[in-house]
């Protein structure tokens, strides 16, 4: 390129920038006040599948908010890029700029409107792809929110139905030589069958703003026919000592003659173990490293696919860890979470994940990991991702850092009267004959394949460790046909079937809420053969002047507001000195709510613009005795347990 070519594209790309601007008068965090357009989330995306060669298409997109009646004249006229004029209802057609992947409704996104469930929400930008032989080029959209349907130059690529996981389609024979582009339409009901979690039309008390449309990142990928398309792992117990990784590789593409796969392990830079196979594979590690939270032990793997002479087809980088999940019984009978076949204890925050700038996307990466770095440093070793899916790289900074994930479903309806009629079941938590919601079939359906959908994209993170289908009595439908379904999907990990909610004799957990302090009934018989844990307790509500998503309204806390920074460490202290007994009676697991303030709800240990209340270190020095015992002493444990062998 030419140096005049240079400061012309430098020009043009400023330019895109240059209009926009976090929306006005909203709360924004430091990270959000410093962001830059042009660089949004700029990671790679998929940390476990990482090729060398993508493209990040976050950054300014066209977007236009409509009718849905009138989706198809606006259609017409996206991909024909003649939007002048009006529509037919009078709602205007000219083009404004959206930052993606910040949804409308947030700030950062410069937009700040509200999508209302009769109106179509499109998105429109340049592609910069071009047609490479023998190699397919795959849109990804990391989550957009709900119903997306897709065309490049106006062809129509696919459809997704499902907010919160990824999807891609495969682009290659819609691409031109150049001058491609891109049309997205969103719609979302935000209610009714839905999942959405915290999500409402009109938000109060533990719900929150809509969110519409793309909210994490879209990127394109470059992949050659034959192709590497997922791995998954799972860590073999051979004996006490030696243990060994199977691999598992999802092929893409019409198969090679010959073909095979060579593996490379290293740990800390170092190769430690190789192989060559098949799409199935054993890999034996010498003096292995065990993943907890206090050695969030990573192996880095190099997995090449290779034809019958030995070249090199596709090649990918990815990590994993050995670990193991299961259940054993102390002296007393009571079933304990067992991480490598001892028993640990798991003390974490609710963590829903909200933010007054980007509402459910974090302003960055950078953002993200300081909410997990002020976790780890308060000393726990647990967080509880409540009715959110967050994306990949999250849960990559919970493996390397060390912090177990206890990871729900994401929500549809909340309480029984609420609508859509007979969605939640009445809430009688822990107590005998529960009743059940009965979904209409189509949206059962709907709700398992996105549950699925959730254990495929987590499942190979060693920090996720439990899996919670339902929170409380929301959406708490089927439960016994979905607790099973839930372990067979996923048999090496632990299964609460209802986070406080409806107990039925299904999965590995009994989960009680009790606020402010813990409880739960130890000594009822029903959950002897169940670990034993309260899902949510706490919420200590305080507020810091500036600090407030909405000064002028109401604000609450589940175990009430305090009037001083005192109150609040003295609640605190107390709420955690009352695990010790329940620990060394049966309880497993104990979640504090929560990790910050979301609007106007204040129980966060941070603000909502991500201040903290309390200092890391003051509550490392609780949580430790809350978690490990007055002394810090692992023999009080030892003496506990009867058998090395998880169930």
């Amino acid at each position: 390129m030419n140096l005049r070519l240079l400061l012309i594209s430098l020009f043009l790309i400023q330019n895109a920038f240059a209009d926009w601007k976090p929306v006005e008068g909203k709360m924004l965090t430091p990270w959000g006040i410093k962001l830059d357009p042009s660089a949004v989330w700029a990671d790679y995306p998929r940390p476990q599948l990482k090729r060398r060669i993508w493209t990040n298409l976050n950054g300014m997109w066209s977007y236009l908010i409509a009718p849905q009646g009138e989706d198809e004249a606006v259609l017409k006229q996206m991909i024909a890029g003649e939007m002048k004029g009006e529509l037919a209802t009078g709602v205007s057609q000219f083009l404004n700029k959206i930052l993606v992947p910040f949804c409308p409704e947030s700030s950062l996104s410069g937009v700040g409107k509200l999508v209302d469930p009769d109106q179509s929400l499109w998105y429109r930008r340049e592609l910069p792809a071009k047609l490479v032989a023998g190699e397919r080029t795959l849109l990804h959209f990391e989550a957009v929110d709900y119903e997306t349907t897709v065309w490049v130059n106006g062809r129509d690529i696919g459809k997704h139905v499902g907010g919160h996981t990824p999807f891609a389609f495969d682009i290659t024979s819609a691409l031109k030589d150049d001058g491609n582009e891109v049309v997205v339409r969103v719609h979302d009901a935000t209610e009714g069958w839905q999942l959405r979690g915290k999500q409402a039309l009109k938000p109060k008390g533990i719900t929150y703003t809509r969110v519409t449309g793309i909210w994490q990142t879209v990127w394109l990928e470059q992949v050659p026919e034959r192709r590497i398309d997922d791995l998954d792992f799972e860590t073999l117990m051979e004996d006490a000592t030696a243990r060994s990784l199977r691999l598992t590789a999802k092929l893409a593409g019409a198969p090679v003659k010959g073909e095979s796969l060579r593996v490379s392990v290293s740990f800390e830079g170092k190769e430690v173990a190789t192989t060559k196979g098949g799409e199935k594979l054993s890999i034996p590690i010498p003096e292995p490293r065990l993943w907890t939270p206090e050695t969030p032990s990573l192996y880095d793997l190099k997995v090449e696919l290779l034809d019958g002479s030995g070249k090199i087809l596709d090649s990918v980088q990815s990590y994993t860890a050995l670990r193991t999940i299961g259940k054993i019984r102390d002296m007393s009978g009571n079933l304990r979470i067992a991480l490598n076949g001892k028993e640990i204890f798991l003390l974490g925050p609710l963590d829903q994940g909200w933010w007054p700038d980007g509402l459910l996307t974090p302003p960055s990466d950078e953002a993200m990991v300081s909410d997990l770095k002020f976790l780890k440093a308060a000393g726990f070793n647990l967080v509880r991702k409540h009715v959110k899916v967050e994306n990949a790289r999250y849960y990559y900074q919970c493996d390397r850092l060390g912090l177990a994930v206890w990871q729900d479903q994401v929500s549809a309806g909340m309480w029984e009267k609420d609508p859509p009629q007979g969605a939640s079941p009445p809430w009688s938590r822990l107590a005998p004959n529960p009743k059940d919601a009965t979904w209409p079939e189509a949206a059962k359906q709907q709700w398992i394949i996105e549950y699925k959908a959730m254990v495929d994209q987590l499942r190979d993170h060693p920090s996720v460790i439990v899996w919670c289908p339902f929170n409380e009595s929301w959406g708490q439908h089927d439960s016994m046909e979905i607790g099973k379904m839930a372990k067979d999907y996923d048999p090496t990990r632990l299964v609460c079937i209802a986070s406080g909610g409806n107990f039925w004799p299904v999965g590995d957990i009994a989960s009680q809420h009790h606020y402010p302090d813990p409880e739960f009934p130890l000594d009822d018989k029903r959950f002897k053969d169940f670990i034993k844990v309260c899902g949510e307790m706490g919420g200590h509500g305080f507020t810091v002047p500036d600090h407030l998503w909405d000064p002028g309204t109401f604000k609450w806390g589940y175990g009430g507001v305090l009037e001083s920074l005192d109150d609040l460490k003295y609640h605190y202290k107390r709420t955690m000195s009352l695990l010790g007994p329940l620990r060394e009676f049966g309880l497993s697991a104990a979640v504090y709510t929560q990790t910050s303030d979301v609007e106007n709800e204040v129980n966060g240990l941070l603000t909502y613009d991500r201040i903290p209340k309390v200092e890391a270190a003051w509550l490392k020095e609780i949580n430790d005795v809350a978690r490990l015992g007055p002394h810090h002493d692992d023999s009080l444990a030892k003496k506990r347990i009867a058998g090395p062998k998880p169930q």
